[in-house]
């Protein structure tokens, strides 16, 4: 048994080398990476990895001592940003990233990102029991190396700006309370989103479903597939929060649409495996005046259903 299992480890790892080998063989054919124009975009030195044929710039996070389990984290344990560049086809570059964000950064870096013409690809937490704690904003983009770059550059300044104005992180979204007790109308959100929604305890909520399937068997509002907004607070003070579901191909139009509409993203990842077509899931949270809450929500559901069509 050992003896099959070392052979099979060793086919599949030969296997894994030999298609390894070959993409990057093709990568020596592609035009070269204009390292000097990014590290004068970014202000950064970078190193180039000629196997893979990527040039990348980082930027440990040592501004801010971070603790993990009770540890202050160095940045080499996973604290730094980096953005990466590699030749696309067409003269393009291709640029990947990931960026290491406090909570009240998190929203003006993104809005960077967006008007950069950079990808917001996801926002997540890699860590348990982190003090602040840390987020990661995950970025992208194909073009020109230098419009790339500058857009990275734009992202770190806006960090700075941040910590800058305020050293330690915040701990509140900010401007905007909360009304109590809970005293929702529905009646005016219904109107301003065409949906019909459920009430409890001065609170209120919508859900829209959409159709997908997940191994060969359809799936859809009640299984988890859809979008979602609640509303608490008082009708002059209130807050939302809910779920955007979205195909890849939606994402970037609904992410800028409701950075737009000053609503506050707070995750972007997967719910489900294997469903078809891919479902990515939006979190987010903003406070204000309810009819005015549901006018975002809504600019955001149009702009989707424009990209969806």
């Amino acid at each position: 048994m050992e003896q099959s299992l070392l052979l099979r480890a060793a086919i599949f790892g030969g296997i894994i080398a030999f298609s390894v080998s070959s993409h990057w063989a093709n990568a020596e054919d592609m035009p070269p990476i204009d390292t000097v124009k990014i590290e004068a975009a970014t202000g950064l030195k970078g190193s180039f990895n000629k196997e893979e044929n990527v040039f990348k710039v980082s930027k440990p996070r040592a501004d801010v001592a971070i603790r993990v389990d009770g540890w202050q984290m160095p940045p080499f344990m996973g604290l730094t940003s980096w953005a990466a560049f590699t030749p696309g086809h067409d003269g393009q570059t291709m640029m990947m990233g990931d960026t290491v964000l406090f909570e009240d950064e998190v929203n003006p870096v993104m809005s960077a990102a967006l008007d950069s013409g950079l990808e917001v690809t996801a926002l997540h937490n890699h860590f348990f029991f982190d003090e602040p704690k840390v987020y990661f904003i995950h970025i992208g983009g194909m073009g020109d190396a230098g419009k790339l770059a500058e857009g990275v550059k734009r992202v770190y300044d806006k960090i700075a700006e941040i910590r800058a104005a305020q050293s330690e992180p915040q701990k509140a979204f900010g401007v905007g309370k909360i009304g109590s007790p809970n005293s929702i109308l529905p009646e005016p959100l219904e109107t301003i989103l065409g949906v019909k929604g459920q009430a409890k305890d001065g609170m209120f909520k919508i859900v829209i479903g959409r159709p997908a399937t997940m191994h060969g068997m359809p799936v859809g509002k009640e299984m988890g597939v859809n979008t979602w907004a609640a509303f608490a607070g008082t009708n002059d003070e209130a807050v939302v929060d809910g779920d955007f579901a979205m195909t890849e191909n939606e994402l970037q139009t609904v992410l800028k649409a409701m950075r737009k509409e000053g609503v506050n993203i707070v995750a972007i990842h997967h719910h489900m495996s294997q469903e078809e077509p891919r479902i990515l899931f939006l979190h987010y949270w903003a406070k204000g005046k309810a009819a005015a809450l549901a006018q975002a929500l809504k600019a955001v559901l149009e702009a989707q259903a424009v990209v969806a069509k």
